[in-house]
């Protein structure tokens, strides 16, 4: 048997236990990619990450990504967990108040920001509106009405992101998908609040069944591809906040915020399980 130093780490929560939680594994070298994917399907979180030695000299640390269903590129709440994660165990990165995660969609910079941290959204591997005929094909699976679809798009930055904006928040929550006729889409909904204080200007949901993950609590990568999707489009103004989770009894909690073209994506960030685990 062999152990490693873990964590598990509650990210975009309002509150402790209110966001999405990360299975961090530390100093994770020497374990195979079996072991990595059977420990991600064990826990059972929307995703389980690998902290490793980097392979590029300008960053501070490498990670790997998993779902239950298998390997990210780049994943929102998993950067930010594992980013705490990693400081919070004694790391150091080359440049103070910043630091430089590696990952397979390349490199990505981290801050700390008034909350907690906050990442520099990736670019966008695909953009522009969604296929018509994707759409119908979201509308029947989501049983939704063609016209409540205000705008599409794509918004992939390495997990395949589409997206549907829909009128309001209250429609975004009402929303009951059939996850069998989603598939392997990997969708998110956004619709704004209105007229109400919510503490929040949008809210958000994602779905994930492909990758085991039938709806994610709070999804960072989604919210990134949104955010530079509804300021570039005018849709939103360079900062709000976003909220997520209310279908599934969390408070998630999304700050976005766009500086000289660059959109920063962070939230809260708490540690509610430190340890050690076992490997076979």
């Amino acid at each position: 048997m062999r152990d490693f130093e873990f964590r598990q780490v509650d990210v975009f929560g309002a509150q402790p236990q209110a966001g999405n939680p990360v299975a961090v594994v530390h100093q994770a070298e020497g374990l195979d990619d079996d072991a990595l994917a059977a420990f991600a399907r064990w826990t059972n979180l929307s995703e389980t990450t690998y902290l490793l030695p980097p392979t590029r000299p300008e960053a501070d640390y490498r990670l790997r990504i998993f779902t239950p269903g298998g390997e990210l590129p780049f994943a929102g709440h998993p950067t930010l967990g594992s980013a705490h994660a990693w400081l919070e165990a004694g790391g150091q990165p080359q440049q103070a108040g910043q630091l430089v995660q590696e990952c397979q969609l390349g490199l990505v910079s981290l801050r700390r920001n008034e909350t907690g941290l906050a990442f520099c959204a990736p670019p966008l591997l695909r953009a522009g509106p969604l296929e018509r005929p994707l759409v119908a094909e979201l509308v029947v699976a989501l049983g939704i009405q063609p016209e409540q679809v205000v705008a599409h798009q794509w918004v992939d930055n390495g997990p395949g992101w589409c997206a549907l904006l829909l009128a309001s928040a209250e429609e975004v929550l009402a929303v009951k998908p059939d996850m069998q006729a989603l598939g392997d889409h990997r969708l998110g909904l956004i619709g704004p609040w209105r007229g109400k204080d919510r503490g929040a200007d949008f809210e958000v949901r994602a779905f994930v069944p492909g990758l085991g993950v039938p709806e994610d609590p709070v999804t960072g990568s989604l919210n990134a591809g949104l955010a530079q999707w509804m300021i570039q489009s005018g849709r939103a103004p360079q900062q709000y906040r976003a909220s997520q989770g209310r279908v599934l009894g969390r408070e998630g909690l999304i700050q976005v915020a766009q500086e000289e073209q660059q959109v920063w994506v962070g939230g809260r960030c708490v540690s509610v399980i430190e340890g050690r685990v076992a490997f076979p």
